[in-house]
């Protein structure tokens, strides 16, 4: 499972809609929101 880095949910990587691939690594999200929030400035989130 990975955790989606803007509500910390655990998201199932097999099953993810939503998805963000930074400097090469892919970020998984629970909805289209948090990666909405997240692609506005991954930096906040350390990526």
């Amino acid at each position: 499972m990975a955790k989606d880095p803007v509500c910390n949910m655990n998201v199932d990587e097999k099953k993810a809609k939503y998805t963000s691939d930074i400097n090469g690594q892919k970020v998984y999200f629970c909805r289209s929101e948090c990666k909405e929030t997240f692609d506005k400035n991954p930096s906040e989130y350390k990526y």
